[in-house]
Parts: structure tokens; C-alpha cells; sequence
């Protein structure tokens, strides 16, 4: 049955469908949004395109539209601006106009990427995401961020810019390999850790891989319904997205100094259980959760522990991340699961908060 989550902000509204299946009615849904764009760029990867985009394709075309696929080589470094700018010479080779519509057809780094190219090229085009991923599909695609990547970091350069529409088919689940299925996962267990004890017994459903796709549905409503709720008291994270972080101050140093190592949500993992137990240690977190969320990612596999935490380069990726405000950092922690909260910490202070709470009880 299809589901339908509104997303209300003070500049614009847009709906978040999902059903399983969903793919099938593609160019109804669509043309539903965009009545008056004709021509539309389908944004995909080396991985995603030769098994979805020509169907997609097709019931666009069926639609009324004139459908361009452009296709980038898989992976992060994708996100770069050498590849917006080629596609926005793409664009401007095949005669787009301000009145045409980008849709992002692939996972969380397709979706960055396509996102970043609409809200850029002459100043703003339509924009609908596809996700195809797990990860894509209960955090990336929701809220408006768009970014690529610089050699210093991920995401430091980007838009915050609404899609008109959301269109989730769990059924894209079935054609990812296991690993990033489960990483996608880990931010599932993220959502869950700072929303609430309900979601996070749902969560405590999943002891297997197998137990993910079985529960897809119900995971990927119960992480957009929450996310929403969040964009929309605080959309361009001035405030209360920031919890939205849990893990990711840590998880975005080890994944950059990884080297392609490890996947996102490989080192939100670790960064989420790194931090936990920081917390856990100096007495703001309670006994057991560090465990807790410990016990819940390692059921699938994900990865809890790094080398690389604690190295000179790891404070050095964070004093570069764009969560750096003037010196200091906004630390995710919970008090309880769903009771997340912020604690502001100075740069200067983080190498000795992580010696004494982290690597000396180790």
C-alpha cells in the first residue's frame, strides 16, 4: 500500500512515497509534480543504471517527457566538482533551460550529487529523488542537503535545496550487495537511538542481514516519518537537526582517513559506538548503552572499533569537517534512547576528552 509522509516548510511542501513496487508508476507520479517541465535529466551510476534506468527511462518517455541519462562512474569520488562541472556542460550541450527537471536515480552519493547540480545550474531546476539504497533511503534523500566533496572533506561544498518529491521503492533493496545494505542500516540504528524507545524496539527486531529486507518497509517509514519531523522544525540545522549527527562527528574523520576502507555507514558505526562510550564513560551517558548499541550493529556485521581513532590526522579531519563552528564542535550523545542531547566541546578539548574516556579504557 502506498505511503505518503508530508514534509511541510515555511518555503515549500513535498510529499515522501513509499511502497514497495513503486517503481512501476514512476511516470504517473512525476508527471503528477511536474505538469509543466518537459525536458529531464536522469542522473545515475555505473552501478544503478544498468538495472533500473532504462525502465525508468521508459515510463518517463511514456510520460510526455524527453529523458536524457547521464551516467557517472560508482563511488564517492563522484562527488566531486570536476564531475558537476561536466555535467554541466552535458546540460548545456543538450539545451536545458531553466524550466527542465534533474531526477537523482541511485544511492546517497547519486543523490548529493544530482541535488547539488539542480540547485546550481541557472540558479535552480526542478528536482525528484530516486533512492535506490537503504542508506539513500532513510536519511540522504530527505531534507534538502545537497553537497560534493573537496580533497580537504566530505560535503564542504553545497546548497540546501528541497526536491518536489521523494520516491522510495524498497524493492531497490534486493539488487544491493550485503555490505551496503548494512550500512545503510546503520543509519537506521542511528535514527532509532535519538527518536525513540518505540523505534528502537523495532530496531531490536533485526539479529540478521536477512531480517533488514523483512523489515525494509517498516524501518525505511519509521526513519523518513522521524527525519521529516526534524527538517521541519529545524531545516537548515541551526538547532535540533543537529542531533541528526549522532556518530557522524567521529564517523566522518575515520571514514577520510580510511581511504575508501570503509563505507559511510561502516564508520558512522564505529563513530556512533566510539562516542557512546566516551559519553557512557564520563558519567553523561547511562551504564549499558555503549553495549546496547554495540550488541544491535554487530548482529549484522557492521564494524565497532578503529585504529584510527585518537591519531593526529583524526583531529585534524575533524577541525576541517563543516561541523567545526569557530574552534569548537557540537558532540551528539544520549541520555537515553530517544533522549539525544548537544554538548558543545572546544577542538583543543576533544584529544584529551577521547584519551581519558576512550583509549586509556580500552
Amino acid at each position: 500500500m502506498l505511503q505518503k509522509i508530508e514534509v511541510k516548510l515555511p518555503q515549500k511542501e513535498y510529499p515522501i512515497y513509499i511502497e514497495n513496487g513503486l517503481l512501476t508508476q514512476i511516470g504517473t507520479l512525476v508527471r503528477e509534480h511536474w505538469t509543466k517541465v518537459q525536458q529531464v535529466a536522469l542522473i545515475s551510476d555505473s552501478n544503478v543504471a544498468p538495472l533500473y534506468a532504462e525502465k525508468v527511462r521508459i515510463q518517463l518517455t511514456n510520460a510526455g517527457f524527453q529523458v536524457y541519462l547521464y551516467t557517472v562512474t560508482a563511488g564517492e569520488a563522484a562527488k566531486s566538482l570536476g564531475v558537476a562541472s561536466s555535467l554541466y556542460d552535458e546540460l548545456l550541450g543538450d539545451g536545458f533551460t531553466r524550466s527542465a527537471g534533474v531526477i537523482a536515480l541511485g544511492g546517497g552519493v547519486v543523490g548529493d550529487l544530482a541535488g547539488f547540480v539542480a540547485s546550481t545550474f541557472m540558479r535552480g531546476l526542478a528536482f525528484i529523488q530516486i533512492p535506490t539504497s537503504l542508506l539513500a533511503q532513510v536519511d540522504s534523500s530527505v531534507g534538502g542537503k545537497t553537497a560534493v566533496d573537496l580533497p580537504a572533506g566530505k560535503n564542504l561544498v553545497g546548497t540546501f535545496y528541497q526536491p518536489d518529491a521523494v520516491l522510495i521503492d524498497p524493492a531497490t533493496l534486493t539488487t544491493l550487495s550485503q555490505r551496503y545494505l548494512v550500512e545503510g542500516y546503520a543509519e537506521v540504528v542511528k535514527m532509532a537511538a535519538i527518536a525513540s524507545p518505540d523505534f528502537w524496539q523495532l530496531v531490536t527486531q533485526v539479529q540478521s542481514v536477512a531480517a533488514i529486507l523483512d523489515l525494509a518497509e517498516a524501518l525505511i517509514q519509521a526513519s523518513v516519518t522521524f527525519k521529516a519531523k526534524i527538517v521541519m522544525a529545524d531545516e537548515k540545522e541551526g538547532g535540533l537537526r543537529q542531533i541528526l549527527n549522532f556518530g557522524h562527528t567521529f564517523g566522518h574523520a575515520i571514514e577520510a582517513g580510511a581511504n575508501g576502507a570503509l563505507a559511510h555507514g561502516e564508520a558512522i558505526s564505529i563513530g556512533m559506538v566510539a562516542l557512546t562510550q566516551c559519553f557512557e564513560h564520563a558519567g553523561l551517558t547511562p551504564a549499558g548503552m555503549t553495549a546496547k548499541l554495540q550488541q544491535q550493529l554487530a548482529a549484522v556485521g557492521l564494524p565497532l572499533t578503529s585504529k584510527l581513532i585518537g591519531q593526529a590526522d583524526f583531529y585534524a579531519r575533524i577541525a576541517k569537517d563543516k561541523k567545526n563552528r569557530g574552534g569548537r564542535v557540537n558532540l551528539i550523545y544520549l541520555k537515553a534512547i530517544g533522549e539525544p542531547a548537544i554538548y558543545p566541546m572546544a577542538l583543543a578539548q576533544l584529544p584529551q576528552f577521547v584519551e581519558e574516556n576512550l583509549l586509556a579504557v580500552m
